[in-house]
């Protein structure tokens, strides 16, 4: 079965599960009007409410509450996924926050698209600073070596850490080690990097050396989007005004660049054929795809089919980071002393028994299992991050630095409606049905009509 990223991840109805320490999860749901119990009586559990749009952190409370058994004689996570599919799981929060009560959220999850309206935007003044639960933040920071761009997303005005996350998404261009040896004669890290990069116009003249041998160098112009996007001095809203960073304008010119000169398949990203070339079946062979691991681990993974262990990664021409999730607490819970553990157990214990640990090597739910980059480089430092997936290369070594470059500052809490239309009016001028300054206009436009946002 096709694995999806778990930051797109389509689920097909929101549900309410119950974790205990005393069961599995169950795969059962109640009635979303259910009243959790908000005190013990005749015995019963306090209920910690943790609202997700995937099973992702839900299934962690599991492994934290077996740890932690004090919580567990006290409390059970009651736990409340929404899909993000046609953008439901934001209303829903937005509405359990603004209406507070037992069915408020204790803890809540905010994806990298959304994450800011949560920390810094409309939705942040129901977060309440992880220093207000008793986390001891600085010491733990120090400690733990997090990287600096999920503490600026998480940080509200005034310098509150408010969300943090337990991934650490920088990226890498992830390329086939065949082709590699084919146009360049080596699969060596080191030098396909230097083929490639650093820099755009690099990376272009690779594009051209690989036509000539049959290959595309990417699948779509959504593949080097992250990159051109993270690296923008300045976000798309700039004294409340809608502005296109020079950085994010080129976007229009290497998108064209790349259907003008036949680089790519011209395929969009998440759509069956860019799945396809993935798996090396598309109509050219393609080079490289950039993501951070868990693109490898949940997407390429079960995806890649015959090209699976032909694969490596280096830096990429820009450094840049994609997706993640951060973790925040209302500032009405009641439950501080279950929710302040949890947190702090996910986003800054860098222990053996920390979140990050189990989850960089594997080990969260046994021996095996996948491993993927997390925020602490104390806890990557420790880790092995060697996969088959790269034939056998640590991927570590790529991603932790990767994370150095990334970028929070250039955010706004809209980015993710922003982007879909910049990305929309791109590709109806690379693809010759607008002029580019049409394209320009029209993308204005539609930022004003659909987000009251004028330029």
């Amino acid at each position: 079965m096709r694995k999806i990223c778990p930051f797109v991840l389509v689920l097909a109805l929101a549900c309410v599960m119950c974790f205990s320490c005393a069961v599995t999860p169950s795969s059962g749901s109640h009635a979303a009007n259910d009243t959790p119990a908000t005190g013990s009586l005749d015995g019963e559990k306090e209920k910690v409410n943790l609202w997700s749009y995937t099973d992702e952190i839900p299934t962690m409370t599991e492994k934290f509450l077996e740890l932690n058994p004090d919580i567990a004689d006290k409390y059970d996570f009651e736990i409340t996924i929404i899909a993000t599919t046609e953008g439901a799981y934001q209303p829903a929060l937005d509405q359990a926050l603004a209406e507070g009560g037992v069915n408020a959220p204790d803890i809540y999850a905010a994806e990298a698209a959304f994450v800011l309206k949560y920390t810094q935007g409309d939705m942040a003044e129901y977060a309440i600073p992880y220093k207000s639960l008793g986390i001891d933040v600085d010491r733990l920071l120090a400690e733990s070596g997090i990287a600096p761009y999920t503490v600026d997303i998480g940080t509200r005005g005034g310098g509150d850490l408010v969300g943090l996350g337990y991934q650490a998404t920088g990226s890498a261009m992830i390329y086939r080690r065949s082709i590699a040896i084919d146009v360049w004669g080596t699969d060596d890290p080191d030098i396909i990097k230097s083929k490639t990069g650093p820099g755009w116009e690099k990376f272009f003249e690779a594009a051209g050396e690989l036509r000539d041998k049959g290959y595309a160098i990417v699948s779509g112009d959504g593949d080097i989007w992250h990159g051109i996007e993270n690296n923008a001095d300045q976000g798309w809203i700039v004294d409340g005004k809608l502005y296109i960073d020079p950085g994010r304008e080129v976007f229009l010119d290497y998108s064209k660049r790349l259907k003008d000169n036949d680089w790519h398949n011209d395929t969009e990203d998440w759509q069956p054929d860019w799945f396809n070339d993935i798996a090396g079946v598309g109509p050219k062979p393609v080079f490289a795809f950039f993501g951070p691991a868990w693109l490898i681990n949940y997407v390429m993974g079960g995806n890649a089919g015959d090209t699976f262990g032909d694969w490596a990664v280096c830096e990429p021409p820009v450094g840049f980071y994609w997706g993640g999730t951060w973790l925040l607490a209302n500032k009405d819970t009641v439950k501080k002393d279950a929710v302040s553990r949890f947190i702090e157990w996910v986003t800054l214990d860098s222990t053996d028994t920390g979140l990050q640990y189990y989850w960089a090597n594997g080990t969260l739910y046994g021996d095996g299992g996948t491993k993927d980059t997390v925020g602490s480089g104390v806890v990557m430092e420790r880790s092995n991050g060697e996969i088959d997936f790269l034939g056998g290369q640590n991927m570590f070594n790529v991603f932790v630095p990767a994370a150095m470059f990334a970028n929070g500052k250039n955010m706004t809490q809209y980015d993710e409606s922003i982007n879909q239309i910049w990305r929309e009016e791109t590709r109806e001028y690379s693809d010759g049905a607008k002029t580019r300054e049409e394209a320009i206009q029209s993308f204005r436009q539609r930022v004003e009509d659909t987000l009251g946002i004028r330029s």
